[in-house]
């Protein structure tokens, strides 16, 4: 019976120990940045808090990141956004109503820099999100002669990147014969749009934002090139100052 008593004892000294590291290894909410911005149109400046959660305390990806708002009458405002690497806010008035809006972005950690974005107003104190820009008409496909269309504009004529430098591979992959004979209906990919960066149109109009969308051929590592977008918040909507085609 002594025997048992002391075996209870022990055991009861020893859950917690466990509870307790269990605890101190699980990551902890952090503050990533602390920003003073007049984001509602208040005359003053609002406190906006950076935070996040780590997936793993020996991980650099953030599972929960969200951004904390308060103002100097108590009012309060929170923002959840998608976790990953790197976050960070920065903060433009591309909506042009006179206020500074909130950019989020983080990395994905996958292939091709992939990001994730978010934008919202606060003006007048109502939170709102402004869905960011996508590109409607992008179409590409292989052509015979090793060739590759890409077509980034409806109004405009194609691109056409000579493919010829890596035809083993396509030959090798089934998509084209020895004599550039297309012989699969195989499109080149397009990636969603990686990364936007916001940038100054001109004093007057102040900024936009810029996106780069890759597009490859057989797989994902062979870069044919990038579409960069340049775009611009008006009347409720983005709309397209300019498109090009950068090859790789």
């Amino acid at each position: 019976m002594r025997l048992f008593t002391f075996i209870a004892v022990l055991i009861g000294l020893f859950i917690p120990v466990i509870a307790a590291s269990e605890e101190d290894n699980q990551p902890s909410s952090q503050q990533l940045a602390e920003h003073h911005k007049d984001v509602t149109d208040d005359s003053t400046e609002e406190t906006i808090e950076l935070e996040g959660l780590l997936f793993a305390p020996d991980s650099d990806y953030y599972a929960e990141i969200w951004a904390a708002i308060s103002d100097n009458d108590g009012q309060e405002w929170e923002i959840l956004y998608e976790g990953g690497y790197e976050p960070d806010i920065q903060f433009y008035d591309l909506n042009h109503d006179g206020v500074k809006d909130i950019f989020y972005q983080s990395a994905t950690g996958g292939n091709g820099g992939l990001h994730h974005y978010q934008l919202h107003t606060l003006k007048n104190k109502q939170l709102q999100e402004i869905p960011l820009p996508k590109q409607e008409y992008l179409h590409a496909e292989f052509k015979d002669n090793f060739q590759a269309e890409i077509q980034i504009d409806h109004e405009q004529e194609p691109n056409v990147v000579n493919i010829k430098d890596r035809s083993s591979e396509y030959v090798q992959l089934g998509i084209y014969d020895e004599n550039g004979k297309l012989i699969d209906n195989t499109s080149p990919l397009i990636a969603p749009i990686a990364f936007f960066e916001p940038v100054e149109i001109s004093e007057r109009k102040g900024y936009g934002l810029k996106s780069h969308q890759q597009i490859s051929g057989a797989y994902q590592a062979d870069e044919l090139g990038t579409v960069e977008t340049l775009w611009y918040y008006e009347n409720d909507k983005w709309i397209i100052l300019k498109t090009e085609w950068v090859p790789a």
